[in-house]
């Protein structure tokens, strides 16, 4: 089985450009699943991933594209829960979906795609960004 890692922020636009293109991509539908990854950064209300409107709009996407797809959350720092997940679920592809900042705002507030492209020893596929 291949495992996709999709994770999606709070951004429906960004979650349904990355679902759109895993679900573009040639994979055989019956040798893959993709979970879609929400990491909430802080959770004090117990919110679920089933409550995120972009992890449910590209969970759909992804199933009427043909897939299996199931949705997963963690709570904390969005990098290494992806990071952590990537691994704990052998994920064969993470794909990412960043937002656009200049090299300044990079500096300051940092770039969870760039340091999940640092950390994992598998392929990460950073999808396009849509204008919000």
């Amino acid at each position: 089985m291949y495992e996709v890692l999709l994770c999606v922020d709070r951004s429906e636009a960004r979650a349904k450009a990355a679902a759109r293109t895993v679900a573009d991509m040639p994979l055989d539908r019956e040798e893959t699943r993709v979970s879609v990854l929400h990491v909430f950064g802080e959770n004090p209300s117990g919110a679920s991933v089933n409550q995120v409107a972009a992890a449910r709009r590209a969970r759909d996407r992804l199933t009427e594209a043909g897939y299996d797809v199931r949705l997963l959350e963690t709570s904390g720092d969005p990098a290494v829960g992806i990071v952590d997940t990537a691994e704990d679920e052998d994920a064969d592809l993470v794909v990412v979906s960043g937002r656009k900042r200049s090299a300044t705002g990079k500096l300051l507030f940092g770039s969870t795609t760039q340091e999940v492209m640092l950390e994992l020893d598998r392929p990460v596929l950073a999808c396009e960004t849509p204008e919000e």
